[in-house]
Order: C-alpha cells, then sequence, then structure tokens
C-alpha cells in the first residue's frame, strides 16, 4: 500500500469539501481531497444546481406552451426534447465540474478518486489500496436520499432526487413523498413537462416549518402549474403492478387511498 503525507486530509468534495481545501491550500497546507463519486457532490452533481437548471427549463417549455396566449403570442404546436433539455442539464454540470477541477490545480490540492475512510488517528485510506498519513482531518461527506422502510428504491419505479432528475422520458403520472424544497421542485418540473403530480406532505402544510403565508403562496403557484398537494398524508406502502406502483396513502390518519403512480421518493 503506498503512503502520501498531508497536512489536511478532507474526505467528501462537496461545497463544503472542496471550499475548505482551497482555503486550507491558501493558507500554506499541504492538501488532500478524496471524494468515492464525483467533484462538487450532491449539490453540484445530483441536487442544487441539476434541479435549478431543469426548473428554468421546464419554465421556458411552460411558458411557451401555456404562459403567453395572453401576451398575445401563439406558438401554435410545442414540442418537447427531453433529451437535449436533459443533454443541457448535463452540460452545466461538467463545466462547473472541471471548474472545481481547476480550483484544486490552481491551489495545489491533490484529489483522489475514491471511498476514504479513518483507519486510524492520522491515516487515511482511499479504497484500502492507498494510505494518507496527515495531521488533521476534516469530515464533509455531505447528504444522500434516504429510503423509507417501507418503500426501498428500485431506481426504476421507486426512485430517489438523485434518479428523477435523470428520467428518460415524462411519466403520466408522479407521486412525490416529501412537500420539502426538493420534491416540490422535482413536482414542478415534472408537472410543468405534462405529467400529472401528486405531491404527499406529512405536516399540516408543504413546505413545514417555513412560513405558512409562504407556503399557501407556493400552494397557489403549484396548483396553477396542475400540481395536485395533500397535506396529513402518507405513502403507507406501495407495490410494483407491471409498469406502474400500486401506493397505498393514508390521510388524516383514516382513510386509505390506492392511487396507480410512478413514485418519486424524496424523503430524506
Amino acid at each position: 500500500m503506498s503512503e502520501s503525507a498531508f497536512d489536511l486530509v478532507i474526505i467528501g468534495a462537496g461545497p463544503g469539501g472542496y471550499m475548505a481545501a482551497a482555503k486550507a491550500a491558501e493558507l500554506g497546507m499541504k492538501v488532500a481531497c478524496v471524494d468515492k463519486s464525483y467533484l462538487g457532490g450532491t449539490c453540484l452533481n445530483v441536487g442544487c444546481v441539476p434541479s435549478k437548471a431543469l426548473l428554468e427549463s421546464s419554465e421556458l417549455f411552460y411558458k411557451a406552451k401555456k404562459g403567453l396566449m395572453h401576451h398575445g403570442i401563439d406558438l401554435e404546436e410545442v414540442g418537447l426534447d427531453l433529451d437535449a433539455m436533459m443533454g443541457r442539464k448535463d452540460k452545466i454540470v461538467s463545466t462547473m465540474t472541471k471548474g472545481i477541477e481547476g480550483l484544486f490545480t490552481a491551489h495545489g490540492v491533490t484529489c483522489f478518486s475514491g471511498m476514504g475512510k479513518v483507519d486510524a488517528s492520522g491515516r487515511v485510506s482511499v479504497d484500502g489500496e492507498q494510505m494518507l498519513e496527515t495531521k488533521n482531518i476534516l469530515l464533509a461527506t455531505g447528504s444522500a436520499p434516504v429510503e423509507l422502510p417501507h418503500l426501498p428504491f428500485d431506481g426504476e419505479k421507486i426512485v430517489s432526487s438523485t434518479e428523477v432528475l435523470a428520467l428518460e422520458k415524462v411519466p403520466r403520472r408522479l407521486v412525490v413523498a416529501g412537500g420539502g424544497a426538493i420534491g416540490l421542485e422535482m413536482a414542478s418540473v415534472w408537472a410543468r413537462l405534462g405529467a400529472e403530480v401528486l405531491v404527499l406532505e406529512l405536516m399540516e402544510q408543504i413546505l413545514p416549518g417555513m412560513d405558512g403565508e409562504m407556503a399557501g403562496q407556493m400552494g397557489r403557484l403549484l396548483e396553477r402549474q396542475g400540481v395536485e398537494c395533500w397535506n396529513r398524508a402518507s405513502a403507507a406502502g406501495a407495490k410494483i403492478d407491471g409498469d406502474n406502483v400500486l401506493l397505498t396513502v393514508k390521510k388524516d390518519d383514516e382513510e386509505v387511498l390506492e392511487h396507480y403512480f410512478k413514485m418519486i421518493n424524496v424523503e430524506a
């Protein structure tokens, strides 16, 4: 096993990790950053950045299709090229990832691709093959979608907020489990592109924990896009039925309803 010595080893190359790496390098430290997946972490690759790219594209599509008539603009037939839309999103992500590579190069940060593991005080292994000796270790491992116990991800019909950013076609119907920021972003994107969308939120309002007036305004905006939101509702279970998901919905702790949907589970 080869060894290298550093002043600081950071596990995780997301916003916390790569900014810390650059700052530590500016202060004169010899820095290494380890990540098992991609530079930029969840935010850049499967979170904030790609979701905002799809929000912008879907908004333009929606306006071209339904939002310009009151301006006296009739575009007649408006077509959707989902592959091109996803390609634009991927290009934005790729460009920003290369920017982080440039940041590391400019600051002399050494990047390791692989699973970082703290083996002992001052020792980090990468995929069990390379050992990094270091005076300091910073954990910046970020976040990942968490399965609900009764709704395990299958990557096809019951998916997380990662897979939903790269669907190959617009689903006819969707359920989004969770009415927080991530869930509502995805609900808006796919409703604008033509899916029938239902959001299930366990609490009294969507965007729980935020100002009630703001949540109400967001609900009205989503309703105009065709998104239906159920509060005090949760996904109680699901079964795969051919090309669909037979979803059991529990509402107000009493009523149990069943619907056929492709389900997006974004609880974390």
